[in-house]
């Protein structure tokens, strides 16, 4: 068996209509899982399911809409991925929000309350609706996409890195929780992606310019670049590997200065 086969397992992806979560999808299923391509429009999951299935073979990917704001809609993605597919061997939780760019002075409560529920208290949500079945089994992947954000500072998007930091912590301590029984958290964190979510980042000449004139590769990522680092954390190769963050940023975080 290959380090990075994922073959029967079944994997949930939030957010992975597009971006980051649509390049993991992509490459869990080309390493053997069936995949449930989940985020708030269900026509845009579907596209993403088709060409997934086209690839594949029908049943690889199935469409289970849901917005990550919603406790209900978030347990009924775990129930119908349950009763469809039966189990549930592997959690990206990659879905987030950022609604405001700007010094934190600027930003209003509710703002800043939606950064944290979705990004943080979400993922909690949902592990809180998967873990007990991989206790049960012992075993499973949980891995979180957080960002290089919670490992450093910005005057643009300081609510969003908070809530990133959070995240980090949020791995370390359910992988103790869970470790005694098997079940490993991780996170990725990833640098500057040329995403849709970031576009409000790469789309500014100014930001960047700044990203990439100190990162080693000179360059932004491309969402494919993160995917690998989901299949090693869902696959036997990180067996052994909880509670860290793989950080996949072309070295931005390196300190490479002039």
């Amino acid at each position: 068996m290959s380090l990075f086969d994922l073959s029967g397992k079944v994997a949930i992806i939030t957010g992975s209509s597009r971006g980051i979560g649509r390049a993991i999808a992509e490459a869990m299923a080309d390493q053997g899982a069936r995949v449930v391509i989940s985020s708030r429009k269900a026509d845009a999951c579907a596209e993403v399911a088709d060409a997934i299935n086209a690839k594949h073979g029908a049943g690889t990917a199935i469409v289970v809409p849901a917005s990550i704001s919603s406790k209900e809609e978030l347990q009924r993605l775990v129930d119908e991925t349950r009763a469809q597919l039966d189990k549930i061997d592997v959690l990206v939780c990659n879905a987030a929000s950022n609604p405001y760019y700007g010094p934190m002075a600027g930003i209003t409560d509710d703002q800043f309350r939606k950064i944290l529920e979705n990004n943080v208290i979400a993922n909690h949500w949902l592990i809180s609706m998967v873990a007990p079945e991989m206790v049960e089994r012992r075993d499973g992947s949980i891995i979180i996409v957080s960002s290089i954000g919670g490992l450093t500072s910005s005057t643009m998007i300081g609510a969003y890195n908070i809530s990133k930091a959070a995240d980090f912590q949020l791995a370390r301590n359910l992988a103790a929780e869970f470790g005694p029984s098997g079940v490993r958290v991780n996170c990725i964190a990833p640098g500057l992606v040329k995403t849709d979510f970031a576009r409000a980042l790469w789309e500014n000449p100014d930001t960047l310019k700044a990203v990439t004139r100190h990162t080693p590769l000179r360059r932004i990522g491309e969402p494919h670049e993160i995917a690998g680092a989901a299949v090693f954390l869902a696959s036997p190769a990180s067996t052994f590997m909880t509670g860290q963050t793989i950080i996949v940023d072309g070295g931005s975080t390196t300190g490479a200065g002039l």
